[in-house]
This record gives C-alpha cells, sequence and structure tokens, in this order.
C-alpha cells in the first residue's frame, strides 16, 4: 500500500490550502454570472486542475457557451470561441500558411497564421455538426498540446484546455464523435434544467444590465502549479484497484463481468478511465481540503467519467437503458476493497 504522510511536503501542504481558497473564490466569482448548476461547475473546476479536456451536454439555452466563457474571463485567460459547422477545414481550427511579400525586397515567403486553437481556453461549439476529418483535428491538441500543419509541428500555450458542447436533442445532419476522441474528454459533464428559483432568478438578472467586474484571483501560472500538484498526490493501492476494478467491470469480455453488462453492453471503457477516475478524484480530494483519496472521490466522479466511454448495443437501446443506469449499477455491484485506505 502506498504510505502517503511520507510524501507531503510543506509547500504542497501551503499549495494544497492555496487551492482550496482558489476554486472557491473562482465559484464566488463565477456566480456573479452563473445562477445555480453547482455541479457543474464543480466538474469543470475537477477539470481545469486536473488539466483535462470535456465533453459539455445539453439542451440549448443553458449557458454552457457563457459558463467557459465566464471562467476565461475569473481566470484572466486567452479564449476562443470556434462554431463547428458542416463547412469547417481543419485549417480553419489549426491555422494555416499564407504567402506575403517582403515589401523591401519583394520576395515572398510562407508565414504560419494560428488558427484559434492558439488559446488557453477552447470552446469547441457543437462539435458534433462537423465532419470527422475536422473533429479530428482537435486529437493532437487535446492529446499532444501541440498541432501539426504542413510538416512543422506548433506548441500550444499553457495551460491548455477544450471545452465541447453537444445539444443531445438535435441529430439531424450530425457526425457521432468517434469513440477514440470520445475517450480523450475527461469528463462528460451533463448540464440540465436549472430549478424553478433558479430559472426565476435568471430571468430577473438577465433582463437588466450586468457588468459583472472580476478579480482575477488565479493566474495562468497558478493553475500550472495546481496541476503538478494534484499529480503529486498519493493514491493508496485499494483506491486505485477499485478504480481498476469500476473500469474492468465496464467490459462484456471480462472473466467477472456482471450479466447486465455482457446483455446491454457492446463495449466497456478503456485504461484511460481509470486514470481520469484517479486523475480527477487527486483534484476532488484536493478541493474539498484532503491530501488523501478516498473511495467517495472515485464514486463521485463515476458518472462524468464512465458515461461517455461506455457503448450500449441493440438490446440496452431498446429496453431504454441509459448510461448513467449502467453506472449506478456498476456502483451497487462492485464491491469496495475491504481494506487499504
Amino acid at each position: 500500500m502506498t504510505t502517503e504522510v511520507e510524501e507531503k511536503t510543506e509547500d504542497d501542504v501551503a499549495l494544497a490550502e492555496r487551492l482550496r481558497d482558489s476554486t472557491e473564490r473562482i465559484k464566488s466569482e463565477l456566480h456573479k454570472l452563473i445562477v445555480g448548476q453547482e455541479a457543474v461547475i464543480e466538474q469543470v473546476l475537477l477539470s481545469l486542475m486536473a488539466g483535462g479536456n470535456s465533453l459539455i451536454v445539453g439542451v440549448p439555452g443553458l449557458a454552457k457557451t457563457l459558463l467557459i466563457h465566464t471562467i476565461a474571463r475569473v481566470l484572466d485567460l486567452k479564449f476562443s470561441r470556434i462554431q463547428f459547422t458542416p463547412d469547417l477545414m481543419p485549417s480553419d481550427i489549426t491555422g494555416t500558411d499564407l504567402i506575403q511579400e517582403n515589401p523591401e525586397t519583394g520576395q515572398r515567403h510562407l508565414v504560419f497564421t494560428p488558427g484559434p486553437i492558439f488559446s488557453n481556453i477552447v470552446l469547441a461549439d457543437e462539435i458534433n455538426r462537423t465532419p470527422p476529418k475536422t473533429q479530428s483535428a482537435l486529437l493532437e491538441a487535446m492529446q499532444e498540446h501541440r498541432v501539426t500543419v504542413q510538416g512543422k509541428t506548433y506548441d500550444l500555450e499553457e495551460p491548455f484546455f477544450v471545452f465541447a458542447t453537444q445539444n443531445p436533442i438535435e441529430l439531424e445532419g450530425t457526425y457521432p464523435l468517434p469513440e477514440a476522441q470520445l475517450d480523450r474528454f475527461m469528463f462528460e459533464i451533463v448540464i440540465d434544467y436549472l430549478s424553478e428559483e433558479d430559472e426565476i432568478d435568471v430571468a430577473k438578472a438577465t433582463t437588466g444590465i450586468q457588468k459583472p467586474e472580476f478579480s482575477h484571483a488565479v493566474v495562468a501560472q497558478d493553475i500550472k502549479d495546481f496541476q503538478q500538484l494534484v499529480r503529486r498526490v498519493p493514491v493508496s493501492d485499494a483506491v486505485a484497484r477499485y478504480a481498476v476494478s469500476l473500469v474492468r467491470a465496464s467490459r462484456p469480455g471480462e472473466a467477472n463481468a456482471p450479466d447486465f453488462v455482457t446483455r446491454w453492453v457492446s463495449y466497456g471503457a478503456s485504461t484511460r478511465a481509470a486514470q481520469y477516475l484517479i486523475l480527477g478524484a487527486k483534484s476532488r480530494a484536493l478541493i474539498e481540503g484532503r491530501l488523501t483519496v478516498n473511495f467517495d472521490d472515485i464514486k463521485a466522479l463515476a458518472h462524468p467519467v464512465l458515461r461517455h466511454r461506455i457503448l450500449r448495443n441493440f438490446h440496452a437501446e431498446s429496453e431504454r437503458v441509459t448510461s448513467d443506469q449502467l453506472v449506478d449499477r456498476l456502483l451497487e455491484t462492485v464491491p469496495v476493497p475491504a481494506s487499504g485506505m
């Protein structure tokens, strides 16, 4: 079992306290414009602190774009919004080489013009409205934090995040994201309708004059420091084993897969799911003021990490079994290790 106390340093403890205070201040700033959506905000912040990219799914009008743009403003990070459309080309995302003429010599040469991907926070709006060729332009950037154009590689400025949105109800003329690309998103964050009281607050606030001033409690370097701290948080063997057990149980080909997985699942979650479960759990522990990861951290993140990685089969769709219901069953079925914390 991993010894956790020995790996903590005074500097890390102080940085962990600053991370927790910073996330509370970020939430306070966000609520100057964003009403409610506490769980959504928490998952977005967990993604930021862990250095992951996330997919946000919700019907139009639920402030998906506003939330990500506001976070960029609060953190004082460069923001780009890319509206994905059927005619969008990969070069519209990454940038391209343009011929420019030197006015003094008259010589022409190629100059790289960066695309909107060269930002700290990129919002890929309605990502499923563009063909796979253009969707794949995000893959290298999301995974490697760099892009390659005409054989030349350009590094992206850190910190770098991609938040993509999808509309779950309007599917005509869309291109479902391939599993390889879905797997690169740390979370699938589901944003739902507000409560009645929150919706009243939104209706009143947005029909008046809104000019909030944000204080930048956290800057880019802080985010990079927090991301490194998250990765230094140790995790016990028992917690890691529980995360892996949940992931392996989602695969119908596994010997110990539950019967409902064999009946309703075509393909289960990949190893990347276990990595993101543990990384997200580390981030959650720090945000809650803890330097140790527990089983509840894994359970709390099982839905956003697994829901887009479990591919349901025809039987599940015909019986209207959702991915979230499958994750619920996994949490009920997979036992928590009896020892090891």
